[in-house]
């Protein structure tokens, strides 16, 4: 496929393992946000692991995207483990800044201002030319001593071989993005749609180039990373019995939530504004090291007149139907939702569970979610409906329900809501404040549904059961859903703000 080429944009958006390849969430915030602007001339950074994970275009690009570019990190880390060696006496300068921030470290600690100070030296001497070379790192002596020398400081778990190739595995990838940053094309401004990688590019970006740096995190990256690493069965662990202690991570899981700290420092060292979509989130960032003075809010806004013609299409009752529209992996805790779906069913023998999102992003969750449906005897009532218009289930459906682990402000609550259509949702992310409102003003409106713990079926299923049993109830959640998105959580609003974000970003530019 050939893709758009440029030699100057106005803004580079950063995005890691979304836009355009995966679809919904923040993929379809992408999609709305670049298509709202057209005046602005947009570059796109796609940033991903290896090109066999991701499939075809989910979106086509919007017109005033004048280029796109990928980068696959963990594709360059293959190639060098296949390359033949050769030693090298390594860069002096470059050894010394390495260790200059590893005793900044230990010194001040992660947050010291001398210890950023020193990750940004370092940062700056990745590029092509610089001090730090990937060659030196993976071949030279110093680089070995080093790694040596911090393996016998720090390393509580016996294997060295499964400590050397986690220290090249999770850092190579700085390489290729200092890469990227020397050749992306001129642009005014950086947007980053998390930290993570993309947040490294953006402050490399703004650190190397004195470019506005724009970040919007619709949830904490940090927080997703540790979540996903506290699961991974990747991750060794090799102590014995003895050794571990059940309330202490292994070294290797510390390494890389470190790492991924870091990155979200560094990105947010440089970001001006820090956007979060709620107020529990930009908290979060400050906690995490953002300044406060540069964080704000921005939520999520939907475009109304794509929704509201939908509730003259709803029955006169809500439908006994239970749609979980996202997609079928393990954030989104779906076994949890098929769990609650036979309670629900044990008592309302009509009602039906819907599962409407794409399936291949992780096949063997998929398929023990296809099994779980089949050992408790619900094959007559819940579908796999796979990738689905949302338009065409709203009229269909009596709640949207949410059971993830993990989530931002999720648009497909805001979606029902607009289509009158009431909500049971997990209690993560910014799910309480879109159910009971976040102030005064806000709660007035009424409940637009309920909110449960996480990974309790039964009261998800009991949750759901009182709505639909209870059509009053369910009026009324519905009249309040409809008002507190008219009046919050319009893409008007959101547009307008951002508006002047980018105005902001593009004036120092423009005055130049």
């Amino acid at each position: 496929m050939e893709h758009p080429k440029a030699g100057d944009a106005d803004i580079a958006l950063l995005l890691e393992g979304t836009f355009p390849y995966v679809s919904g969430g923040v993929s379809s915030w992408i999609n709305q946000i670049v298509r709202a602007y057209p005046q602005y001339r947009f570059a796109i950074v796609f940033l991903g692991s290896k090109r066999q994970d991701y499939g075809a275009f989910r979106y086509p690009l919007p017109d005033n995207v004048v280029h796109f570019e990928e980068h696959f990190l963990y594709e360059d880390v293959q190639r060098s483990t296949q390359l033949q060696p050769t030693q090298r006496p390594g860069n002096p300068q470059g050894t010394a800044l390495v260790r200059d921030f590893l005793a900044a470290l230990a010194a001040g600690g992660p947050r010291a201002p001398q210890a950023m100070a020193a990750f940004e030296a370092v940062a700056a001497q990745l590029q092509p030319g610089g001090a730090i070379a990937l060659e030196d790192f993976l071949y030279s002596r110093q680089s070995w001593d080093l790694l040596c020398q911090i393996y016998r400081d720090h390393c509580a778990d016996p294997s060295f071989v499964d400590f050397f190739w986690t220290v090249r595995i999770m850092l190579q990838p700085l390489w290729t993005l200092a890469r990227v940053a020397r050749a992306l094309l001129t642009v005014r401004a950086v947007h980053c749609a998390s930290t993570g990688y993309a947040g490294f590019l953006g402050g490399l970006l703004a650190q190397t180039r004195g470019i506005p740096l724009v970040l919007s995190e619709h949830g904490i990256y940090t927080k997703e990373r540790k979540i996903d690493l506290f699961k991974s069965e990747w991750i060794h662990d090799n102590r014995n019995i003895f050794q571990r202690d059940p309330s202490e991570l292994s070294y290797f899981r510390q390494l890389w939530i470190a790492f991924f700290e870091w990155l979200g420092r560094y990105c947010y060292r440089r970001a001006d504004p820090i956007i979060a979509l709620y107020e529990a989130n930009r908290l979060r960032q400050i906690q995490d090291g953002a300044q406060a003075e540069r964080t704000m809010n921005i939520p999520n806004g939907i475009a109304l007149a794509r929704f509201a013609p939908l509730r003259s299409q709803r029955p006169a009752s809500p439908p006994p139907v239970l749609c979980l529209i996202g997609r079928v992996v393990p954030i989104k805790d779906i076994k949890t939702f098929i769990r609650a779906m036979r309670r629900v069913v044990n008592q309302h023998p009509q009602a039906q569970g819907w599962i409407a999102g794409p399936q291949d992003e992780d096949p063997a969750y998929a398929q023990e979610c296809r099994n779980l449906v089949r050992s408790l005897g619900l094959d007559e009532q819940v579908r796999f409906l796979g990738m689905q218009k949302v338009e065409d289930l709203m009229p269909q459906i009596g709640l949207v329900v949410l059971s993830s682990i993990s989530e931002a402000l999720p648009l497909v609550l805001l979606e029902g809501y607009a289509a009158g259509v009431p909500a049971v949702s997990t209690d993560v992310g910014s799910c309480r404040q879109l159910v009971y409102g976040l102030d005064a003003e806000d709660q007035a409106l009424g409940a637009s549904g309920a909110v449960v713990p996480i990974a309790q079926p039964q009261q998800l299923a009991d949750a759901a059961l009182a709505l639909l049993g209870d059509p009053a109830a369910w009026q009324a959640a519905s009249a309040a859903a409809v008002a507190r998105v008219e009046r919050y959580y319009t893409d008007t609003l959101m547009f307008d703000r951002y508006r002047r974000v980018y105005e902001g970003a593009l004036a120092p530019a423009a005055k130049g």
